[in-house]
This record gives structure tokens, sequence and C-alpha cells, in this order.
């Protein structure tokens, strides 16, 4: 995954409560995971801006 995106931005990005870290939550099937181990992608394909203030209001 190259700098560009900042996983951190990211809304796949979440807290996984039993493993008590964070880890992205798209499902990648056998090729992309295959390229993404192998950083053959120029930046993540599945990257999405987050909007916490979004979140929250839907939350409200």
């Amino acid at each position: 995954m190259n700098k560009k995106s900042n996983c951190d931005y990211c809304v796949n990005y979440e807290y996984d409560e039993e493993y008590e870290c964070y880890t992205c939550v798209v499902n990648l099937d056998q090729d992309e995971m295959y390229s993404y181990m192998q950083n053959h992608f120029r930046e993540c394909p599945y990257f999405r801006m987050g909007d916490e203030y979004k979140i929250v209001q839907k939350q409200n």
C-alpha cells in the first residue's frame, strides 16, 4: 500500500475488539490479496475518506 492513502482516515479501517487493534474490513479475494502483499497497488483502491462528524450525526 502506498503512503498516499493513510489508513487512519479510511472508513474501512475499524477497531477489532477481539484482536485489540485496527484492521481493514475490506474482504480481498485471492488475487487482490496477492497484489496487496506484493505491493503492486500504487495506492489503496478501497480507500475512502472517513468523516467522523457525519458518522456522529447519524448516531444521534
